[in-house]
């Protein structure tokens, strides 16, 4: 089993011009691999993807199940409920009739589905050990209420320090993206 933790970021996310990064670990036993990167005029969004997308293009071997571990409930929601599956028959558009974002991203994502068994989990947000017991355990409850009881508190901790490193590796994809704005882009 592969676990794959993810994160994007945004500094002015939603503006004319922005700068995103992102970043993925992927874990398989002892084994420990970090990835990242940024990009200018991008959304959050399209960072939370991209984080996946390289985690899956870093596997060399098919067939793996794969545990994802994201903060975005755009990326879990949509691949737990599939509403890619509606998108793809709706000529890829939205129940509102509109283009669906990221189309690029989301197909890219998607091919690789079918290589892998895949669970998708979601993190809510950024939280330490450095926070107290107290808030440590209310958001372990509030793990579970998303995702089941598969996962013991010290699991929990566990997921909690690798998004928390998925994160810092998003800032500095911002940061990498950031110190390439003056140059040119081709």
């Amino acid at each position: 089993m592969v676990n794959i933790y993810t994160d994007g970021a945004c500094s002015g996310n939603q503006f004319d011009t922005n700068i995103g990064g992102w970043g993925a670990i992927l874990e398989y036993g002892d084994a420990v691999k970090e990835l990242s990167g940024g990009e200018r005029d991008t959304t959050n969004n399209r960072m939370e993807l991209s984080a996946l997308i390289a985690g899956l293009g870093a596997l060399t071997t098919k067939g793996f199940a794969v545990c994802v571990f994201s903060d975005s409930s755009y990326l879990v929601n949509c691949l737990r409920n599939r509403w890619y599956e509606r998108w793809q028959e709706n000529g890829w558009r939205t129940q509102a009739k509109k283009p669906v974002e990221n189309r690029d991203l989301w197909e890219r994502l998607i091919a690789y589905l079918p290589d892998y068994d895949f669970r998708f989990y979601l993190v809510k947000g950024h939280i330490s050990e450095k926070s107290g017991e107290n808030a440590l355990r209310e958001r372990y409850e509030h793990f579970k209420e998303n995702n089941g009881d598969g996962f013991s508190y010290e699991d929990f901790l566990h997921i909690m320090m690798r998004n928390n490193r998925a994160d810092l590796l998003a800032n500095l994809g911002v940061d990498e993206a950031r110190g390439q704005e003056g140059e040119n882009p081709e």
